[in-house]
């Protein structure tokens, strides 16, 4: 599910900003950008953002804005006299003299000077952290407005499609009659009248009128649809359960298509296709 969300924290000496952000995923993909100051905490981070946002592709980031602090240094003097040798006898060899300017280029030498990384404080770690589960919690919010939507909307296309099923009633009566007209049609244009044994012909009928049957196929569907409605309006994350509950709801859906063999009742199914797919689409989006 996507959310976004945002907090700031003012030390002494630095401002710290950190923006999270997640959009959907099946599996929990993070990725963190660090300042080196925190790298070491890169393992305990993951562990809050898996435990707090449970999966989806998240995005951490962690700025850090010094307050004018110029910081500390430290200059290998060891390692710059070894350049400075070499530069001078390279300078003999060529029949030059070394100007004013070899100190700065000593100091932009690979190595030479340094920034000094400080130890993280365990306060300071405390309240980055502080400020993580700030950010999570925003982003949270910001995931259930949108599941909110969600829901209205997966309960409108459930419904929907509860409706369409109770249309398929009425027609049922009229494929039967439809389907033992057709049949008596054409086995009249088949054989002649004196050659039918009556009575055979009416347990055909019966028995490939069981075979279209759709009632099991209705009920199941509509105690699916009903099912799914109970999952939907559960508090703990249930976006994988409602995604297999659609799966069902699409096999008696397909079942109903080519049982049917009417082309009232193939309108419908059609229909009701459709809606699933959307409830499908939006799944997506569902922790």
């Amino acid at each position: 599910m996507t959310g976004f969300g945002r907090s700031t924290l003012e030390l002494p000496e630095k401002s710290i900003s950190i923006d999270l952000k997640t959009l959907n995923s099946k599996q929990f993909d993070a990725n963190l950008r660090l300042p080196p100051l925190y790298r070491e905490k890169e393992g305990e981070i993951r562990l809050l953002l898996n435990t707090e946002l449970e999966r989806g592709k998240i995005e951490l980031n962690i700025n850090i804005d010094k307050n004018g602090e110029s910081g500390s240094y430290q200059f290998n003097r060891t390692l710059a006299r070894q350049y400075f040798l070499e530069m001078k006898n390279l300078a003999d060899e060529l029949g030059m003299e070394l100007d004013q300017d070899v100190i700065s280029t000593l100091a932009r030498m690979p190595d030479v000077l340094k920034a000094e990384q400080p130890a993280l404080e365990k306060e300071e770690w405390e309240q980055v952290r502080m400020a993580i589960v700030e950010a999570i919690k925003k982003l949270n919010r910001f995931r259930e407005e949108e599941g909110a939507a969600l829901e209205k909307d997966l309960q409108k296309r459930v419904s929907i499609i509860e409706g369409l099923l109770v249309k398929i009633t009425p027609l049922e009566k009229k494929r039967i009659v439809t389907l033992r007209e057709r049949l008596t049609k054409q086995l009249d244009e088949l054989l002649p009248q004196e050659s039918i044994d009556k009575n055979r012909f009416e347990q055909e009928v019966v028995f490939y009128l069981d075979k279209m049957d759709i009632t099991e196929e209705k009920v199941r569907l509509k105690k699916h649809c009903e099912y799914f409605t109970e999952t939907l309006a559960l508090q703990e994350s249930s976006g994988k359960k409602l995604g297999f509950i659609s799966q069902e709801m699409g096999r008696e859906i397909n079942t109903l298509g080519s049982k049917a063999n009417d082309a009232d009742i193939q309108k419908i199914v059609v229909l009701m296709k459709d809606e699933l797919e959307k409830i499908k689409e939006q799944l997506f989006n569902i922790l």
